[in-house]
């Protein structure tokens, strides 16, 4: 492709909303929403001081924004979810510095569909090749060590793959619903032993006097999510200093917009009778996906984190016709609640030859142990369910 002009971006501002957008095209994962990634940035849950410093890439043909990466520089490693702790000390080992580090990925969030964004008609392998060329040479140029897209969109993996960028397999949890009509149709695929234990966890929910509501759109106003922000920080200063208390209350205020309310459901627990919230979970949507991603309580009311964070939502999914489940990174109590274990995949590509011989040779047989150790995984589930596979395997 020829008269291709590459610019850098200290913000997602300077990149036109409505092209942006445009540019997200039948990938309508709310997470890469202009509106989100500006949420983050306004609200300075994501900025230099917090070690996230937006670093975006663009395409122009003449004066036609044709492609964009997202991207961000990082001075750490925390948000990610994929842990690049043995990387982390193999540059230790051999004298280099680790951070900074390009990443990209929707901050904070662990949601796979990560890609470059490209407008209607052109041609993505040499637009994602003339993009990577210069990452490289930003990168090169600047010494940093490494590039690492996270949480890939399966389709655009294939590309960014055959253009030499090593594949890393970690796993997430998803659950599948098949046109179940109703929350005990859901208990069907469990065997019977788990149908009680699912069952008698909602139900001491309910003696507790505790009752579960979801609040979406036009019934979410500022009060609601200021709510949720005090819930997220008092569940992440209980984990002390390994509380991932990232976003500030202004993030959360700022899903009221058109453009964010739309995709917000709050799971509101209240104690009956004097009407008082005591707990709430926030989840995200499209029109076939739900994504669990924060929550807290005032109190320590046994199953209510199931109740609240699996089966209302999953209940809410159901009468709403939504196909797909993910609850979020963590946990292995979810194996037993319907979620089983899924192979996602990061490409990376490290400047320093010997470090980056010395990865790939290692991850083939490092990808193996984690599809073995999603099998195991799943055998113990108490349920029913399709084999998972990796796309592009």
């Amino acid at each position: 492709m020829n008269n291709i002009k590459i610019k850098w971006h200290a913000t997602i501002q300077e990149i036109p909303k409505i092209i942006w957008n445009n540019f997200l095209k039948g990938n309508s994962t709310p997470f890469y929403k202009w509106d989100w990634l500006n949420a983050l940035e306004r609200s300075k849950s994501v900025s230099t001081k917090y070690g996230w410093q937006p670093l975006f890439l663009s395409a122009w043909s003449e004066n036609d924004l044709i492609a964009c990466a997202p991207l961000y520089l990082k001075s750490h490693s925390y948000g990610e979810f994929i842990f690049d702790n043995a990387f982390v000390q193999l540059a230790q080992d051999m004298g280099l510095q680790y951070y900074p580090k390009l990443i990209g990925m929707s901050p904070l969030s662990p949601i796979e569909g990560y890609r470059f964004l490209f407008a209607e008609g052109v041609n993505d392998r040499d637009l994602t090749q003339i993009l990577i060329s210069e990452i490289d040479s930003f990168a090169k140029q600047n010494g940093i060590l490494s590039c690492n897209f996270l949480y890939v969109d399966p389709k655009w993996m294939k590309v960014a793959e055959s253009l030499n960028c090593a594949k890393w397999v970690n796993q997430q949890s998803l659950l599948t619903l098949n046109e179940e009509k109703s929350f005990s149709d859901f208990l069907q695929k469990f065997n019977s032993n788990q149908r009680r234990n699912i069952k008698r966890e909602r139900e001491s929910i309910k003696k507790c006097g505790v009752k579960v509501e979801a609040l979406s759109g036009s019934q979410i106003n500022v009060m609601n999510l200021k709510k949720m922000h005090y819930f997220y920080q008092l569940h992440c200063s209980r984990w002390g200093v390994w509380g991932s208390k990232y976003l500030t209350e202004s993030f959360f205020t700022e899903l009221r917009s058109t453009e964010l309310k739309e995709n917000i459901v709050l799971f509101d627990a209240k104690e009956e009778g004097i009407d008082k919230t005591i707990g709430m979970s926030l989840c995200v949507k499209n029109e076939n996906m739900l994504w669990g991603r924060y929550w807290g309580a005032e109190k320590n009311i046994d199953n209510l984190h199931f109740e609240a964070c699996y089966y209302s939502p999953i209940e809410w999914a159901i009468a709403n016709k939504i196909k797909y489940f993910d609850p979020g990174a963590g946990g292995s109590h979810k194996k037993r609640r319907g979620f089983i274990a899924k192979p996602n995949a990061s490409l990376h590509r490290w400047y320093n030859l010997p470090m980056d011989s010395l990865i790939r040779e290692w991850l083939p047989r490092a990808n193996k142990l984690m599809l073995d150790q999603i099998n195991a995984t799943n055998n113990e589930v108490p349920f029913k369910f399709e084999e998972p596979k990796l796309s592009n395997t």
